[in-house]
């Protein structure tokens, strides 16, 4: 055994008993037996390319377009994923046959090809489709639509390795109620050309943790489940603008005891969801905004998060690579100090 490896074991194990100390008097698992579990997605250890094509534009975020240099440094890094968010809907025509813009697609694919060929699995997703949160139903042949066109651009791509996210983020008016109903026409444009391909569904409020109880998902062994995972939120997002009215204000701690109780918690509701339904879900995004949280309690949210939910076996997708929320610094020239040790990689520099 690898001195990696026993440095994982120790760390799952001082996790599981984390879980047993900080799990609530009288809480039990359901006696049910479990379900016929699904293969989980080999997502493993993620990260997301943010701010970079999910933006209105490419990196008008404060990014930086993407290089080669980027995917060789991130598989390097020992990442197993990368989530690739893009924006789609001011790209596409709002008519049919809701044409994309050909040098956007090509850019995409341009990255995703990048990607594949450093050894990475990637999610492909469709993120920040604004009117699709506002008005779902009607809007839900024109995000099909799109879809087609990006399940015919990647028809022939290896289905073990390059994986579908239908939408990120459902909220607003996008909610349980009406989210297969919405996603429809978007995953029958996939399955004409992908028909055992992975899709990935989160769920309603922002696929919070809590969205897991509830989420529907369609009849289908391919589809896999996400949620995202910024909690406590009032840590996570301290001082971001992006919020407002509502803006965290900064100088919270992490964790309270309030924070592990409620952390073990969430770590028996992906079990429970497990046990309910057979599919493991992954985590499509945790994080702590950077500009009032030091570099050290960063480091220190993402091993407590890491190893709270290492017995469940998920993966998890970090944001993000170099933008708000960073692991690599680019003016540097370096990743910073601890992060990939506190998702279990090596440091290196």
């Amino acid at each position: 055994m690898t001195n990696y490896s026993r440095n994982l074991l120790l760390r799952s194990a001082a996790a599981l008993s984390m879980l047993a100390l900080c799990t609530p008097p009288g809480y039990a698992h359901d006696a049910a037996p479990a379900a016929m579990q699904q293969e989980a997605l080999p997502v493993g250890t993620c990260i997301n390319l943010g701010n970079t094509l999910e933006p209105e534009q490419e990196g008008s975020w404060g990014g930086a377009p993407t290089t080669r240099q980027d995917m060789e440094r991130i598989a390097a890094a020992g990442f197993d994923t990368i989530r690739i968010p893009v924006r789609w809907h001011n790209k596409s025509a709002e008519t049919a046959p809701y044409t994309i813009e050909a040098a956007w697609m090509d850019r995409v694919q341009q990255i995703v090809d990048w990607a594949l060929a450093e050894d990475l699995n990637v999610i492909l997703n469709s993120h920040h489709f604004d009117p699709i949160h506002e008005d779902p139903l009607a809007v839900a042949d024109w995000h099909g639509g799109v879809w087609r066109q990006i399940a015919e651009r990647f028809a022939g791509y290896p289905e073990d390795t390059l994986w579908f996210e239908l939408e990120n983020e459902p909220h607003n008016n996008f909610d349980h109620s009406n989210l297969l109903e919405t996603l429809s026409p978007a995953l029958e444009a996939v399955r004409a050309t992908h028909p055992t391909r992975a899709v990935i569904i989160g769920g309603e409020n922002w696929s919070g943790i809590d969205s897991l109880e509830t989420l529907p998902l369609p009849e289908d062994p391919n589809i896999h489940a996400t949620f995202h995972y910024y909690d406590p939120f009032q840590f996570t997002h301290q001082g971001a603008d992006w919020t407002a009215p509502d803006i965290p204000a900064p100088g919270r701690s992490f964790p309270t005891a309030a924070d592990a109780a409620k952390l073990a918690n969430d770590v028996l509701a992906v079990q429970a969801f497990i046990d309910r339904t057979g599919k493991v879900p992954f985590m499509g995004e945790t994080g702590a905004y950077d500009r009032h949280i030091p570099l050290e309690e960063r480091v220190a949210y993402h091993r407590t998060i890491t190893d709270a939910f290492a017995p469940t076996g998920i993966g998890v997708c970090v944001w993000a690579y170099a933008n708000t929320f960073p692991f690599y610094d680019r003016e540097a020239g370096e990743w910073l100090p601890g992060m990939l040790g506190a998702m279990g990689l090596e440091e290196r520099n």
